[in-house]
């Protein structure tokens, strides 16, 4: 059976958003109790990040701004003034330790520790722009892990698979001319963000290292997403043959998601993954680091997570 560790910690329950919003801590607590019931799974803390962590990906005015908004939050919540993410006043350190979070995912990845790892962290990352945080998201997880492995491991080609229902504007603008990050995306059309059309290639336009297909949400998701992967995905990977890959593993497809508009199941994240997983194996050595992001129905998320962790648990 494959090795898997989860990377978790009661401290992302300290970044406080106001009752009723999407991304409240229920949604880690119900993801932790899905999977204590999987005995085989390491569980993992993660640490804090480092400034040079944050600086691989965002600009040290950014990182200096979220640290002197957060500060002045005291005991009160507000909107980061780049953008539609709340802040508290621990809302620095959890993000942090989010990013954090994913470099240890790496390090036990790398270091034969374990074969893949799951991040069960928050805030998400996906949205946040080198110089903006927005959509939830102060810091790109994701993106600032990729650039750990690659600053720690010297790993050249990083493939990230996006699945959330949303665009990952943030982590497509942190690699759009960078040939080494594969940059995938399967997401609805017509919704926020407002980016991730399949005329942005990326890197070297026309033959790009960023693939974007737009799932519509008037016709069954599943097999749009499933012919995105084996139609789009696999031919491409053929090309540019992944040395480590990443999933920005968001749940707010599934049917019953209040945000999302398409219609994916839990079992459906457990095909997805095992998609993923034949691509590792065929360029990766099986090396897959998945860090969370969007899926805000608390049962249709644990359920989802648990498949997804199923399938990585797979020989």
């Amino acid at each position: 059976m494959t090795k898997v560790a989860i990377i978790a910690s009661a401290d992302f329950l300290r970044h406080r958003v106001p009752r009723g919003h999407p991304e409240r801590s229920d949604r880690l607590v119900a993801i932790e109790r899905g999977l204590k019931r999987y005995p085989q799974l390491l569980w993992k803390a993660p640490r804090m990040a480092s400034r040079e962590d944050l600086l691989r990906c965002h600009t040290p005015e950014y990182v200096d701004l979220v640290i002197r908004e957060v500060t002045s939050c005291d005991v009160f919540l507000r909107m980061l003034s780049t953008g539609d993410a709340m802040i508290c006043c621990d809302s620095f350190e959890v993000a942090s330790l989010a990013v954090g979070a994913t470099c240890v995912a790496v390090d036990a990845v790398m270091q034969k520790e374990v074969d893949a790892a799951f991040c069960a962290v928050r805030p998400p990352g996906h949205h946040a722009e080198s110089r903006r945080g927005m959509g939830f998201c102060l810091f790109n997880n994701v993106a600032c892990a990729v650039r750990y492995l690659q600053a720690c491991y010297g790993r050249k080609r990083v493939l990230i698979v996006d699945w959330d229902v949303h665009h990952g504007n943030g982590t497509q603008e942190i690699f759009y001319e960078d040939g080494s990050v594969f940059y995938f995306s399967t997401h609805q059309a017509g919704i926020y963000p407002g980016t991730g059309h399949e005329e942005e290639r990326g890197a070297r336009e026309g033959r790009g290292t960023t693939l974007n297909v737009c799932i519509d949400p008037r016709k069954p998701a599943r097999a749009q997403i499933i012919e995105a992967f084996s139609e789009r995905l696999v031919p491409a990977m053929e090309q540019f043959c992944p040395e480590f890959i990443f999933i920005s593993a968001g749940f707010d497809a599934h049917a019953d998601d209040p945000i999302g508009g398409l219609d994916l199941t839990s079992e459906d994240f457990f095909f997805l993954t095992k998609m993923v997983k034949n691509l590792a194996y065929k360029y990766a050595s099986g090396h897959i680091v998945s860090v969370l992001e969007g899926g805000y129905d608390l049962d249709s998320l644990q359920q989802s997570v648990e498949q997804h962790i199923l399938a990585l648990l797979e020989p």
